[in-house]
């Protein structure tokens, strides 16, 4: 087997691979400037020095390199984002996660396994993108409630359900592509259930990993994020007016605390101008009774998305809740000498001015006991307030509050919660059918989800992370760079002739590893057609069986663990988890070893070929 003769192009085209990935994992540049320079530096390569063909055409054209930024699997990433978005303005899936959580208070661990083995073996026989769509925002909302770092669990999540593409035909594309290869150059038929004794020990040992080592190499960084959105553990004062209707009208204290008001703090109960105080035992709340709670703002939005009659205005009226009106929640800061300094809310007329509500009062120098509505504010309150988004805005122009603009988030639109399941549930099923190409249904659902209301456009402009695009369109490029000027094959031969006179279990085991790698370099899908047929090549020159090389290309190329544009999946969670390209260096790396290590003791044992 020649070596295929190198080229200069070749030679730089290995030195952008290498800067790029120094580039990547060098956390103080920002992705989007080390892709971008990674394209412009391609581009510059073959326009000074161009590969041309035997007929004088240009071989890697502008147009090649630039095409991975509308390839379809960019696209679909996109579209889905805009998608699970939908489902988080409307709070769609509030519901299985408080479910999920009723399950999980006792045994968290247990149930957030319990969803990684279910994407695990449903990722085996379905296309693992939706069933990794269904599940992010699922496992988000879970470990949030349950105390968890998110981050902790989205890697986890996409690499098991790349790990259950290992056990069948029908896994992963890649699997479907190495397969039609390998029956192309005259190999026999391959079963639905060929490779699964196989396939089923790598992912159950990379399993083992995911679940017991990858959370302690994880680092959490949405805690910055958190806090400027209002995240954070600071506590505001509600106060809530029970009417005949409310579901805590009837509610014994049990230890101190009330069964309806869990994650806050009753501070005092105003009843019939007597002032009730803690600890509490065996009070029972009546219809009347004003409650003073202390709570965080994330633990009172999400009781206001349950029950938006629960939490009333701290002047002493009802919160508007308009059928069909987006609402925005944020934090304004009481400025020094405003007018509202000294005087109560219902005073002030800040309601009917600003047309905000104020939900909420923190202040820091000293413990309120008194209801909202009669508190005398001061200057460096923070005040919780809702309303429109224009509304809140317009508080910018307002000098006696200033407004925290970081503080903002949008309130749930839960009447349309069931128009974003369905219109969730039209895309999965569509896909997973293949009804239609998962990038056409995923552009219908993001269109439907902004048609019918279920977020903005400005909403579905955030949720669309510039990183994940301009990362896939600078590792595509260097994909077709790769190919174009042979650096994969010659990669490849020059591994096999190094190990030339090896046993065939060793010849095997770096055959695996080489793609393992390049498969985090080039697309996984690339990786799998380019080596198939050296795979069956190799075989033929050994004389052996050549399942074994084929199953080193389909392994190995789904080895996409350590970088975050290697599979779509990756992407997928690279946005909810605030990773950064060492992230998946750090955690992925690791993981292929196991992997690699698994299949050089199992499977030439598996096939006689010790």
């Amino acid at each position: 087997m020649d070596l295929i003769e190198p080229t200069i192009q070749m030679w730089l085209t290995f030195a952008i691979v290498l800067g790029a990935i120094v580039a990547y994992a060098y956390d103080r540049i920002p992705l989007e400037i080390s892709s971008i320079a990674t394209v412009a530096l391609l581009l510059f390569l073959f326009e000074v020095a161009p590969l041309v063909g035997p007929d004088g055409e240009r071989i890697v054209t502008m147009r090649d390199l630039l095409q991975g930024f509308a390839d379809p699997a960019l696209i679909t990433i996109m579209a889905l984002l805009v998608v699970g978005q939908g489902l988080v303005q409307t709070g769609a899936l509030n519901g299985p996660a408080r479910t999920l959580v009723r399950w999980g208070k006792n045994y968290p661990r247990l149930v957030i396994l319990a969803c990684l083995v279910t994407v695990m073996v449903i990722s085996a026989v379905l296309n693992n993108t939706p069933v990794v769509v269904i599940f992010i925002p699922i496992l988000a909302a879970l470990a949030e409630r349950l105390g968890k770092k998110v981050a902790m669990v989205m890697m986890p999540l996409s690499f098991a359900a790349i790990l259950g593409g290992n056990m069948t035909k029908i896994g992963s594309s890649t699997n479907l592509l190495a397969i039609g290869a390998y029956e192309q150059v005259g190999g026999p038929h391959i079963g639905f259930f060929e490779f699964t004794v196989p396939g089923a020990v790598l992912a159950l040992v990379g399993f083992a990993y995911v679940v017991f080592i990858a959370p302690k190499l994880l680092v959490d960084r949405a805690g910055i994020a958190k806090r400027l959105a209002g995240g954070g553990g600071k506590q505001f004062l509600f106060q809530m007016e029970l009417t005949p209707d409310n579901g805590l009208v009837g509610q014994t204290a049990v230890a101190g605390m009330f069964p309806g008001l869990k994650d806050v703090t009753v501070r005092m109960i105003e009843r019939r101008r007597a002032k009730l105080l803690p600890p509490y035992d065996d009070i029972t709340l009546q219809v009347g009774d004003v409650v003073l709670v202390a709570a965080t703002r994330s633990v009172m939005t999400e009781l206001l998305n349950a029950s938006p009659d629960l939490v009333s205005s701290a002047e002493g009226e009802d919160v508007d809740d308009k059928a069909g009106e987006r609402r925005v929640i944020a934090e304004a800061v009481i400025a020094p000498a405003s007018r509202m300094d000294g005087r109560t809310l219902s005073q002030t007329g800040f309601r009917a001015e600003t047309g905000v509500s104020v939900l909420g009062v923190q202040r820091r120098s000293r413990m309120i006991r008194a209801a909202l509505s009669q508190l005398r504010l001061e200057a460096g309150d923070v005040l919780l307030v809702m309303g429109s988004r224009s509304a809140v805005l317009a508080l910018r122009d307002n000098r006696d509050v200033l407004l925290m603009e970081s503080s903002a988030s949008d309130v749930p639109m839960r009447e349309f919660a069931w128009r974003a399941l369905a219109i969730f549930a039209g895309v999965v099923a569509t896909a997973a059918l293949e009804i239609m190409p998962i990038v056409v249904a995923s552009l219908i659902g993001a269109t439907l989800m902004m048609v019918s209301r279920c977020l903005n456009v400005r909403q579905a402009g955030r949720s669309i992370d510039r990183r994940v695009f301009t990362i896939v369109g600078a590792a595509l490029a260097l994909g077709t760079a790769m190919q174009a000027t042979g650096g994969a094959s010659w990669l490849a031969h020059a591994v096999i002739e190094s190990l030339r006179g090896a046993p065939v279990w060793i010849l095997l085991s770096g055959f695996f590893l080489l793609i393992a790698f390049l498969t985090n370099v080039l697309s996984n899908n690339a990786t799998a057609v380019l080596f198939t047929p050296i795979a069956v090549s190799i075989a033929a020159e050994l004389g052996v069986d050549p399942m074994p090389f084929l199953l080193a290309v389909i392994f190995g190329a789904n080895c996409s663990f350590a970088t975050p544009m290697s599979y779509q999946t990756n992407l997928l969670v690279m946005a909810p988890g605030h990773y950064r390209f060492i992230d998946f260096m750090r955690v992925g790396t690791p993981l292929i070893f196991v992997v690699w290590i698994t299949f050089t003791l199992f499977v030439p044992w598996y096939y006689g070929l010790l």
